[in-house]
């Protein structure tokens, strides 16, 4: 007997929330797939919406959220950690290569465009994670620290005299952006051109991004298609005349006979810029904002630089979840949670909620700079879609804070986040930040 699925009241009221992110704050069921209602309440309300779902129904039906793409059946929303580390762990079931960045089917030349590895399952997920990571070897990897350390001191000081900036352009933008380009052999007259076309992918759904909202597609596959065609250019030029990049390492790496296509990548490029740029930044972001709403935190870093950067990092990847959820295609009937499910249904594996499970997290909606053990998903679940640059994205977060902390430790937000309007990126617009003109 096939199971049957139950979609409950979906109305999201909004009443009655509370800051602590307590569920009895909700007197119905929060909707998920409200992409204006529930993705762009408070912060404090979708912690309290998510905390609802893991009590009550921890694997929730939803109807697919509106898109530019036909909509679907729906899709299940899991929202405890172990129901996702154990999709994670499966990828057998739980599949990727119907797509993993968002709840509607989109065309074959999305996912291509958009995905890469993320949107493919093995063996072709194998051959490209095996070819690509000739690309990120310890030992290039290691020869990046001193390119981090040098562009993060230059970003404070460009920024340092003023006393004030919008901190997302002035600072979390820049770092993982020039790292990720100068890695890739990227020339600096096109690091803003890289930034707005990455801007427009991860914020489709955001009218400062993409105005004409009716214009979706065609401003999705313009932005995609720029970028691809950068990197196939440079992909020419490094087969030519090869140099220390990762863009030359990839174009000629080899593996059982096996090399890159120009299109594959052109599709790992805007993969790559995409996710280590717009995610790094948005932590970056998000840690600033937090030091300023947790003064007592800030104390308890300034007081061991050193000895805190690294727990503080994790616990700010942990409340950031910058990648909200990625999606798997079931493979298999399968049970997940006590929840029957069926071959071909959609499961969004929503990151952000298990980063808050109390079952894993002692007071979860806490900032604790000290946080340990800190089993989050930030940067995806266990298994072979874990990301490929979690190694860099927390070198560039801790050395952009070593470098704030100690030449501006005073640095705090003026006004709140602008935040971006998606259900895939907890992004940040604008963030006006002030701090002692000159440094400490």
């Amino acid at each position: 007997m096939a199971p049957t699925r139950t979609e409950g009241n979906t109305e999201h009221t909004g009443a009655g929330h509370a800051s602590t992110g307590n569920s009895t704050a909700w007197a119905g069921r929060p909707d998920v797939s409200d992409t204006d209602g529930f993705w762009t309440a408070p912060i404090e309300e979708r912690a309290a919406g998510f905390a609802a779902l893991r009590e009550r129904e921890p694997v929730a039906f939803f109807p697919e959220p509106e898109s530019p793409f036909p909509r679907g059946a729906g899709f299940y929303a899991l929202t405890r950690l172990d129901d996702l580390a154990e999709a994670s762990r499966t990828p057998s079931v739980f599949t990727s290569g119907r797509g993993a960045t968002g709840i509607a089917d989109m065309p074959q030349e999305f996912l291509e465009f958009y995905g890469s590895m993320i949107n493919t399952d093995d063996p072709r997920h194998a051959r490209l994670r095996r070819i690509v990571s000739r690309g990120f070897t310890p030992r290039r990897l290691a020869g990046l620290v001193e390119d981090v350390e040098r562009t993060a001191r230059g970003i404070v000081d460009d920024v340092i005299d003023a006393g004030e900036c919008d901190a997302v352009p002035a600072i979390s933008a820049r770092l993982p952006l020039k790292i990720v380009c100068d890695m890739m052999g990227v020339p600096a007259s096109q690091y803003a051109f890289v930034l707005d076309r990455s801007n427009i992918i991860l914020g489709a759904q955001d009218p400062e991004y993409v105005p004409d909202s009716g214009n979706v597609v065609m401003a999705l596959l313009q932005a995609g298609n720029d970028l691809a065609e950068l990197m196939r250019d440079l992909g020419r030029q490094r087969t030519e005349n090869p140099t220390d990049d990762v863009t030359s390492a990839l174009v000629n790496a080899e593996i059982d006979g096996e090399r890159l296509t120009p299109d594959e990548l052109a599709s790992f490029f805007i993969l790559l810029v995409v996710a280590g740029n717009e995610t790094t930044r948005n932590a970056i972001s998000w840690g600033i904002h937090l030091l300023s709403e947790h003064p007592e935190q800030r104390a308890a870093w300034l007081a061991d630089i050193e000895g805190v950067t690294p727990t503080a990092v994790e616990e700010i990847v942990r409340l950031a979840s910058p990648v909200i959820f990625m999606r798997r295609t079931l493979a298999a009937d399968a049970v997940l949670g006590g929840q029957p499910m069926m071959t071909g249904d959609k499961v969004a594996l929503f990151y952000w909620a298990a980063n808050r499970d109390p079952a894993h997290f002692h007071d979860p909606d806490d900032f604790d700079v000290l946080r340990s053990p800190n089993p989050h998903v930030g940067f995806g679940g266990a298994g072979p879609h874990f990301c490929l640059g979690a190694h860099l994205a927390r070198r560039e977060m801790a050395v952009m804070f070593r470098e704030l902390l100690r030449r501006v430790p005073d640095i705090h937000t003026t006004a709140p986040p602008q935040r971006l309007k998606s259900m895939f990126i907890n992004g940040i617009k604008h963030l006006p930040v002030a701090f002692t003109a000159g440094g400490a």
